[in-house]
């Protein structure tokens, strides 16, 4: 369990969000931009004041329907989960990516929120990594069962996944989230804060 102190939206000095959106940006953009409907972010236990920033950027994006989730803190690091919740609901109601998570154990009526609290106890628990997290992370469907399938192995192309599908496809895909990155950040390094520069306010 994540043990927080109680702060409010603000109570996050400007530089230290400041800092926390950087992060943000060069770990997560395809999701804040609109391509990816989720992505998953791993930080150090204490480097930032997670919840607040969570809170504090929750705040801002919920007009766009972003939204961060604190899934797990799993010994020294705590793992965030961002996503646009249109795309993932779409994505978790995609009938392959049922068929994958419901031999992990997701029941057809979950909703998109069922499926993330189911994700997160998955996370926490001392059990197998729940590698069913790449239908969150809008991984291809083959590529997560062929993980799945081969353990980790025999994989054909290793990125920001391991690729058992098209390779072509998978390096478009790779090269166009590595231009979200570098947009992003480079708007922030420019003088913009996120917010600003995906349009939100």
């Amino acid at each position: 369990m994540i043990m927080c102190r109680k702060v409010g939206v603000d109570d996050m000095s400007s530089r230290e969000y400041s800092d926390f959106e950087r992060r943000l940006a060069f770990h997560t953009a395809p999701s804040l931009i609109g391509i990816k409907s989720a992505s998953l972010m791993s930080l150090r236990r204490g480097e930032f004041d997670v919840s607040a920033g969570a809170r504090r950027f929750n705040v801002r994006a919920a007009a766009k329907g972003l939204k961060i989730k604190v899934m797990c803190g799993c010994g020294e690091r705590v793992l965030l989960l961002v996503y646009r919740e249109d795309k993932l609901c779409r994505r978790l109601s995609d009938p392959a990516c049922r068929e994958v998570l419901r031999s992990c154990g997701y029941t057809d009526d979950m909703t998109a929120a069922q499926c993330i609290g189911r994700l997160a106890q998955r996370l926490e628990a001392d059990t197998d990594f729940p590698h069913e997290i790449g239908i969150f992370l809008d991984y291809p469907v083959e590529d997560v069962v062929g993980f799945i399938r081969n353990g980790g192995c025999n994989f054909k192309l290793c990125g920001y996944w391991k690729v058992y599908g098209s390779v072509e496809k998978a390096k478009r895909t790779f090269e166009n989230y590595n231009r979200c990155r570098r947009f992003l950040c480079t708007r922030l390094d420019e003088g913009d804060d996120l917010c600003r520069a995906l349009k939100i306010c």
